[in-house]
């Protein structure tokens, strides 16, 4: 039997995981009550539409949702091999104790403020972009290289928890069968540790497609349907970010629909996550 004390603090440690379902739930209540009539005022065809401009009351975020879908898309490009290819390092050619080193190390990169990763990207990245690439140099392509490396600790942590949780047993049949180091990692343990891989890619999506300030700094903020990696472009997150401190009437409910959109681009991310996690297990 518990005791009172036992009973006592499971209950309030119900409450307290309650509490933050409940907050959540009001913050989602509080998006959708302000965005959706919104949307449903001008119409879906005129809200995924490519014209945006509050003063003419035209609210079309098509031309975002690109932007937001193409910088993420760079950001991944760039990620997803870096941080496999850095876990795959670390678990498997590295030692115990370099491992135990530089692991943290890599964790601590998720703790630097977004603003510094954009100051360095505006300060090094831009320039470097405009003077070789051409361009204005705030551009698609800065913001995705910025989001690439955001993401890094992210896809490797969860990377390196995923093939450290494939048994040794699988490498060491893979070896007495004859196949070398490298065909076993890339036939035995990345296929026995996908499920987790995939995981860390689609958290690392849901970071990028969240990130607002980094991107804010270095992407050009330009409403425009973007041709090139070179042109500059506004995602949804910088939108809000950018607009919402002089947004009034319809203008405010816009934005709000903006994040209902973003809400629910994020939730299906982490709903996929914890699906393609939760099957590894």
């Amino acid at each position: 039997m518990k005791n009172v004390k036992e009973i006592v603090i499971e209950k309030s440690l119900l409450v307290i995981a309650m509490s933050a379902i409940f907050m959540l739930f009001l913050i989602a209540v509080f998006i959708f009550k302000e965005g959706t009539p919104l949307i449903f005022k001008i119409g879906f065809k005129n809200f995924f539409s490519a014209k945006w401009s509050p003063l003419e009351d035209q609210f079309g975020i098509f031309a975002m949702i690109l932007g937001s879908i193409y910088v993420t898309a760079g950001a991944l490009v760039l990620g997803v091999p870096l941080g496999l290819a850095c876990a795959i390092f670390l678990c498997e050619f590295v030692s115990r104790k370099v491992m135990a080193i530089l692991k943290p190390t890599i964790e601590l990169l998720a703790g630097i403020p977004s603003v510094v990763y954009g100051f360095i990207g505006v300060v090094v990245l831009v320039p470097f972009i405009r003077e070789h690439l051409g361009g204005p140099g705030l551009s698609m392509l800065a913001g995705s290289i910025i989001l690439g490396i955001m993401i890094l600790p992210t896809i490797i942590s969860i990377s390196i928890d995923s093939i450290q949780a494939v048994p040794r047993s699988y490498r060491e049949g893979s070896l007495a069968m004859g196949a070398t180091k490298w065909q076993t990692i890339i036939r035995v343990v990345l296929k026995a540790a996908r499920s987790g891989i995939v995981a860390s890619i689609i958290l690392g999506m849901g970071r990028a497609v969240g990130e607002t300030m980094a991107v804010i700094m270095v992407a050009g903020n330009a409403v425009k349907i973007p041709h090139s990696i070179l042109d500059p472009v506004r995602t949804l997150t910088t939108n809000i970010a950018l607009e919402m401190g002089f947004a009034a009437g319809d203008h405010r409910a816009a934005l709000f629909a903006t994040g209902v959109i973003l809400f629910i681009i994020i939730m299906i991310l982490n709903v996929l996550a914890n699906f393609v996690f939760g099957r590894e297990k």
